[in-house]
């Protein structure tokens, strides 16, 4: 599907299309990622809800995350991933190179991946346009114990730099895409 906002065209591809519903929200250029939250809330009521931002591909099962937001009853679920290596990694012996890994996936800490599940209550930790989302709010839900993590060892990968996309165009022209699960 392609929408043009600028004419309000809407383009259906052809093929086998989900049944999907999309809200397109202008919630502003300079609102914070809490402050996006916050004025989404009209749309989503007293749902649980699924969020995720634009510049991360990952494998991440939807399915188990749910399923495991679903179990502990906190407000909020972050899926945690390892980050990926900038650089290569060398196994030493001495000056001895024994092994050698071109930019694994380090088994080293966990990082915040983006894909989270969250109840409305996390409305409430959101003061304003101003909020960002990874500071003061996920900050507050960890501190109160409402924030868990739903762990992911397989592909997650972001794209903030030039690096990161040939990198993720490398994948998909591949055709090995591990995040493309359709």
């Amino acid at each position: 599907m392609t929408v043009k906002t600028g004419t309000g065209e809407v383009i259906l591809k052809k093929g086998d299309l989900p049944e999907w519903t999309v809200d397109l929200i202008d919630t502003g250029p300079t609102t914070m990622t809490g402050g996006r939250i916050k004025r989404l809330k009209p749309w989503l009521g007293d749902s649980t809800f699924m969020l995720t931002w634009g510049d991360g591909v990952s494998d991440v099962d939807l399915g188990d995350l749910l399923t495991f937001h679903r179990s502990h009853g906190k407000l909020a679920t972050l899926t945690a991933v390892r980050p990926p290596a900038r650089f290569g990694h060398l196994e030493m012996s001495g000056n001895n190179v024994t092994e050698f890994s071109e930019k694994p996936q380090t088994a080293e800490g966990w990082i915040n991946g983006a894909f989270f599940v969250l109840e409305p209550g996390v409305f409430d930790y959101i003061e304003g346009d101003e909020t960002q989302f990874e500071k003061e709010p996920l900050e507050e839900l960890a501190r109160q114990g409402e924030l868990m993590a739903y762990t992911h060892s397989s592909f997650w990968q972001c794209m903030d730099t030039l690096r990161d996309k040939r990198l993720l165009e490398k994948l998909w022209d591949s055709g090995k895409a591990p995040w493309k699960k359709w």
